[in-house]
Formats: C-alpha cells, structure tokens, sequence
C-alpha cells in the first residue's frame, strides 16, 4: 500500500524460503515508506530504489549470494543425514513503524507452514513461542535464540534504535536527500534476517521435527 500523510512511515521486509527434497527456494521483497525497494528471487537480490551506491550494492549482492548458496547446501547436507518427504516453507515479516505522532514499533514474525512459530519482542528482547499448543521444534527454536547476543540484544537495538532512527530522519527530509541513510538499514535488515532464517531453518531440519 502506497504511505499516505496519515499513515506511518515504515521499513518492511518479506522473506519466504520453501524447502522441498533438500532443495531450497528463496523469494521475497522490502518496501520503504510503501514503496518497493527491493526483490529476492533465488539466488538473485535486486535493489529497486537507488539507496545504496553501485559498488556497495554490488558487494552486497555478493554477500547475499554466498550465503544463499551456503545455507542451500546446508540444507542438502541435512536432508541427506534426515531426509524429510513433505515441503516445508518458512515466512520471515520484520521491519518498524513511525506513527505521525511521534511513537514507534518494530516487530519480527516468524511463520513455519502457514502457521505462526516464533516472534520478537522487541522491547524485552526475548522470543516467545506462537505455536498453538506445545511444539518441541518451537520449544527448541525459542531456546536456541535465546542464548545469542546477536539475536537477542542487538536484534532490539537494530529494530527498536537503528531502524527507528533512520525512519525519523526520513521523516524530517523530503525527497532524495534521504535516501542515502536507509543504507545501514538495509545492510542490517538484509543481513540479520537471512542470518536467522538460516539459524531457524537449520534448528527444524536438523531436528527432523523431533527435538
């Protein structure tokens, strides 16, 4: 949906990845104040708003292509010790709001098959599970989560500081001088999200469903 004077500005991200016979599908999108700033499909990344220049973006998508290929032949590797015979897919929806009142919120989701699994809270930095009725991967992907700095404070710090920081500067500018800021939001969201979409990945595969 395109922003509008009364709704908030706001920084999303959409990450989907199918796994299906060892085999992984990657596809998604980001959207800065409603509109698309970015496209995942495959292996391929693409920055659709100019926020980063050639050369860091072009080092970036080399980035994100290497870990895609890493993370796809960490899944062949599993599948190989556990194989599992029914697709898997899992949904990523992260990013933060700024409210034209002043006040702010972020947020990380985290779905497995259609069904709600994991979410951030972001203002005690903890996970809670979201899986209806009790689960021992969610149980196991809660626990696993929690014992990292990297995706427990400086996730918050990230969601509730950087992205909401950079979401007010934006609210302050107008037109293409604010562009160029959203580049450490756009590392960060990038980064942080496939670095968990793998932890969280590999924690169900290498459990085979059964912790």
């Amino acid at each position: 949906c395109l922003a509008s004077f009364a709704a908030p500005l706001a920084f999303t991200m959409l990450q989907r990845t199918r796994i299906s016979q060892g085999n992984s599908l990657f596809w998604g999108n980001a959207s800065l104040d409603g509109q698309l700033s970015h496209l995942l499909d495959g292996l391929n990344v693409t920055q659709v708003l100019p926020l980063e220049p050639p050369d860091a973006w072009a080092r970036r998508q080399r980035e994100v292509t290497s870990y895609l290929n890493y993370f796809s032949q960490l899944v062949k590797l599993f599948n190989k010790e556990r194989p599992i015979n029914y697709t898997q897919s899992l949904r990523c929806h992260l990013g933060c709001r700024l409210f034209p009142n002043g006040s702010a919120y972020s947020f990380y989701e985290v779905s497995l098959n259609g069904t709600a699994f994991l979410s951030f809270h972001v203002p005690n930095a903890t996970w809670q599970r979201r899986w209806p009725g009790r689960h021992a991967v969610a149980d196991y992907a809660q626990k696993e989560l929690m014992k990292y700095p990297m995706t427990t404070q400086a996730l918050q710090h990230f969601l509730n500081t950087t992205c909401v920081g950079i979401l007010r500067t934006q609210s302050a500018r107008t037109g293409k001088q604010s562009t160029r800021s959203h580049a450490p939001l756009v590392l960060g969201l990038i980064l942080g999200t496939l670095a968990l979409l793998g932890m969280a990945v590999g924690i169900f595969l290498c459990t085979g469903g059964s912790c």
